[in-house]
């Protein structure tokens, strides 16, 4: 399980970059809705997901997850 500050970490990140759940979602191959239940704290990425955000985001791990 990922710390609290995952889903706080990924909406900031995501609205520092200007993009829309939507958009983010394209990025990482999934649905708009599995951003936003991110985003929520209802579930959480794979693994692999973490390493695309992070590329993403030009993110560490430990700074997207903490």
């Amino acid at each position: 399980m990922y710390t609290l500050r995952f889903k706080e970490n990924l909406r900031q990140l995501r609205q520092e970059k200007k993009l829309t759940q939507g958009q983010l979602a394209t990025l990482v191959g999934v649905d708009q809705r599995t951003v936003s239940a991110w985003e929520k704290g209802v579930c959480e990425p794979s693994l692999a997901i973490i390493i695309q955000l992070c590329d993403i985001f030009e993110e560490t791990i430990e700074g997207l997850l903490t």
